[in-house]
């Protein structure tokens, strides 16, 4: 009986280290995704200004496809501005850079929709904007 018992113990012990992996890809596949944010300070101003945008990336798991994006900025006035990193490899529980930060100089009175894009390769991976609006100056013609 002893023997019966033991090997029963270790068929029960193989089973479950057999389906520890199928556990962790099912966990993966239902990784959240975060989800991005921009602000602009000011968000109304009088022209000239320099608008400090930041996105940050809210919620969601870990995931190794925000790792390191690289950043596109519209600034919707003509100009675009790319920001590529050299990160290291991507290491399970190393955290991902969760804020991201840019200046932009508007000379001209509009109304401006701000975006950022998070890219990995040629596919993107989230997106937001915000409205600036630039004012003339007092005295300045519109």
């Amino acid at each position: 009986m002893r023997a019966r018992s033991g090997a029963f113990v270790l068929a029960v012990a193989m089973s479950a280290v057999a389906l520890a992996p199928l556990a962790g890809a099912a966990d993966q596949a239902r990784a959240r995704k975060p989800r991005l944010e921009l602000r602009a300070s000011p968000r109304m101003a009088l022209m000239p200004v320099t608008v400090l945008v930041t996105a940050e990336l809210r919620g969601g798991d870990e995931a190794e496809d925000f790792y390191c994006p690289s950043l596109e900025w519209d600034w919707d006035d003509g100009g675009r501005s790319v920001h590529e990193a050299d990160c290291p490899p991507f290491r399970a529980g190393m955290g991902l850079e969760r804020r991201f930060t840019a200046e932009h100089a508007y000379r001209r009175p509009g109304s401006y929709s701000v975006k950022i894009t998070l890219r990995r390769a040629a596919r993107a991976l989230a997106a937001a904007t915000t409205l600036v609006q630039v004012r003339s100056g007092f005295g300045d013609p519109e």
